[in-house]
């Protein structure tokens, strides 16, 4: 029998079959197949959201101190054509500022003197006529075949707003409010100290910031800055432009239909146009509702087609010329970038959505190059090229 018995023989693989079947048992060969490429991206994709969110949770927390950052440093991007233009002529850089402060601190006071001042003028008028108003709709309600509101109901609402109104959780409303408001001029009295420092010494802030970059990265740097102080002043001055004409057409309509608080209105107007789409809206609703309350159902309509008017001349003429390509947003991003603003800022959040949004879309469209986007960003037709 040991004739038919054969000595195992040693079989010798060749090099590169032995280097993959070492590799093939390997721990880490469960990662390069296709699976384990998906489970390697879905990783990667999970720790950009985890960073992202951490991010936007520090930010949440220090909305103190990053609103103020970020509005100051629009508002200096659109005062920086004025004060390059006095530094060209010989100006030195703290008088350029503080004539540059000056003048916003005006601005913004003129705004808040012509509200405070039709509001007191007029709001007595207004209380009585829409105390009036309510009272015919009342009337007009009782006079309906059927019954809507009963006297009953009408006096347990009252009784409920009162209830509600000296209550302790009104009370304790009160104070959240005080607080807001004691947070707020915190952030107003930041955001002017920081857009002082970034109108005086902005430059040089920025050359300390590129210390770090070398050769092509500098250059992409560079490029990337000067995009997006370029986008954010364009932003803040085209939408500040369209908003002045629809502020100035639609208070020339409420003057001539005669409604109540016209200049609150056309500076609500202007106010509500930095909020794209949503402004708009927000400001006819109000101006139609006060003339709905003041003067009636005909004036009302009126204003509505006033402010529809105004409204599609800005759209598709003067918003496409004074803001040109470079800010033109698809009205689908610019809705998911307000629902995302108002979500995590509410209404800053909302003001400062869209143009953030634009200098992002700017920095793409100068990844490579002056005028070269990133790769991704570019059509098929040049992504081959």
């Amino acid at each position: 029998m040991g004739i038919f018995r054969r000595e195992p023989r040693d079989i010798r693989l060749p090099d590169d079959a032995a280097v993959d079947l070492k590799a093939s048992r390997a721990p880490w060969s469960l990662w390069a197949d296709g699976f384990g490429r998906l489970a390697v991206r879905a990783l990667q994709i999970l720790l950009v959201v985890a960073v992202a969110a951490g991010i936007i949770f520090v930010i949440q927390q220090l909305t103190l101190v990053t609103i103020p950052l970020v509005l100051a440093l629009i508002l200096a991007s659109a005062f920086a054509p004025v004060m390059n233009w006095m530094r060209s002529h010989g100006m030195p850089s703290l008088a350029a500022t503080i004539l540059t402060l000056l003048a916003i601190v005006i601005i913004l006071g003129l705004l808040s003197w012509l509200i405070v001042w039709a509001v007191r003028d007029q709001w007595n008028d207004l209380y009585s006529q829409a105390e009036e108003g309510f009272q015919s709709l009342l009337a007009w309600l009782n006079t309906l075949p059927f019954e809507v509101l009963s006297p009953d109901q009408i006096d347990e609402w009252v009784a409920t707003l009162t209830d509600f109104v000296t209550s302790a959780q009104f009370g304790s409303g009160a104070i959240a409010g005080v607080s807001a408001v004691a947070s707020f001029v915190t952030g107003l009295v930041l955001m002017v100290v920081i857009l002082f420092f970034f109108l005086k010494d902005g430059p040089q802030m920025w050359q300390f910031l590129l210390r770090p970059f070398r050769g092509s990265a500098e250059k992409r740097a560079r490029r990337i800055g000067d995009k997006t102080v370029s986008v954010l002043g364009s932003y803040v001055r085209g939408t500040a432009t369209v908003a002045l004409v629809d502020a100035i057409g639609i208070l020339i309509g409420l003057l001539i239909l005669q409604v109540p608080l016209a200049i609150p209105l056309a500076v609500l107007v202007f106010l509500l146009a930095f909020i794209p789409i949503v402004g708009a809206t927000l400001a006819g609703i109000l101006a139609a509702l006060v003339a709905l309350v003041a003067n009636g159902w005909l004036n009302a309509l009126l204003v509505v087609g006033v402010v529809v008017a105004v409204n599609q001349l800005e759209g598709n003429f003067l918003q496409p010329f004074v803001m040109g390509k470079s800010m033109k947003l698809h009205a689908f991003v610019i809705l998911v970038a307000l629902t995302v603003g108002t979500a995590l800022g509410g209404i800053v959040g909302a003001v400062l959505a869209v143009p953030i949004t634009a200098a992002v879309w700017g920095v793409v469209q100068v990844w490579d190059g002056p005028n070269t986007p990133a790769r991704w960003a570019r059509p098929k037709h040049q992504q081959m090229a």
